[in-house]
């Protein structure tokens, strides 16, 4: 088992666990380089898209890679509107994926309006 970018995290995780071939993420919030979290639910998506896809490169693989996400998201309403910039990042590559609308994200992440974990495959090379 290897950690990935153990200093990274401020709670009692690591942002990525590399064991017996395949790469686990946990759950990246949109939270960019200043350490904010700004925007829509479209602006959310691409952050936390951004920050899944630094974590995977991190490891020498593509989001061609992932296997499954989950997307926690406050609101079903959100639903189109996360599915599109998720469409927009993969492409042609389409994961397995659960969308998991929970209330109270929002007022319990800084005021995240979406989640995203995933699990990636490591192929050798």
């Amino acid at each position: 088992m290897k950690m990935i970018l153990p200093n990274q995290s401020k709670g009692h995780y690591t942002p990525a666990v590399q064991s017996n071939g395949m790469l686990y993420v946990s759950g990246q919030l949109p939270i960019d380089k200043s350490g904010n979290i700004t925007g829509d639910i479209v602006q959310q998506t691409k952050q936390a898209l951004h920050n899944l896809e630094q974590i995977l490169k991190e490891t020498g693989i593509s989001k061609n890679d992932v296997v499954q996400c989950r997307l926690y998201i406050p609101d079903i309403a959100y639903w189109d509107s996360v599915n599109q910039e998720y469409a927009n990042f993969f492409g042609e590559h389409k994961p397995a994926r659960t969308i998991v609308p929970c209330r109270s994200l929002r007022s319990l992440h800084y005021n995240a309006l979406i989640e995203i974990d995933a699990i990636a495959e490591m192929r050798k090379n």
